[in-house]
């Protein structure tokens, strides 16, 4: 009796055992489906942060910005272009595109024209097959000296100092230019320093 007893009493408590472990098992899910439910949330949270301080980060970086001054760097107004044998008759305008200026020798001097158009500033174009300047925003045209001929140009274009150095070498000065501007009653192109003899 006593072994029936305790076989309906381990009987009894044998099925308890599951219960419990089924019970204990019941919250885990709970848990599991209460941090998924979490995770969107905390995306989210992550992404508005992120969000906040890129915003934070980017004012900050134009702030110091701000403390930086915008430079324009130049080319220098003062360069050699080599020797006065380097140029052909003709114009040379290899250093148009760094000096802004072209390099003219005919039979009897060697000047340096600054390429400027006279009317509103813009840069000519040298077209050699018609022997000219031409000026692609107003039509201004200069011929192969800088004298203007046709548009609206009031007068030619300015002529840069040049002069030789110890070396034999051409320097030229674009930020002194000779102007010949007949209605101002000015002529300088024949003055020491807008041209060499060659």
């Amino acid at each position: 009796m006593t072994t029936e007893n305790q076989s309906k009493t381990t009987g009894a408590t044998a099925p308890a055992a599951p219960a419990t472990a089924a019970a204990a098992k019941t919250p885990a899910p709970a848990k599991a489906e209460k941090k998924e439910a979490e995770k969107p949330s905390d995306l989210r949270r992550r992404i508005i942060w992120a969000c906040v301080w890129g915003y934070l980060g980017v004012n900050f970086f134009w702030f110091l910005r701000f403390f930086f001054p915008r430079v324009l760097y130049e080319p220098n107004t003062v360069f050699s272009i080599g020797y006065p044998t380097d140029f052909a008759l003709g114009v040379d305008t290899k250093f148009q595109k760094d000096y802004r200026i072209w390099v003219v020798r005919n039979t009897e001097r060697l000047f340096v024209i600054y390429a400027r158009c006279t009317h509103l500033g813009c840069t000519p174009d040298w077209k050699p097959s018609e022997n000219k300047f031409k000026c692609p925003c107003h039509g201004s045209g200069y011929d192969s000296e800088g004298v203007n001929f046709e548009g609206p140009a009031p007068r030619p274009m300015d002529r840069c100092h040049v002069e030789i150095d110890a070396t034999g070498k051409i320097i030229v000065d674009s930020s002194r230019l000779y102007v010949q501007d007949f209605k101002a009653g000015r002529n300088e192109f024949n003055d020491a320093g807008a041209f060499l003899s060659v």
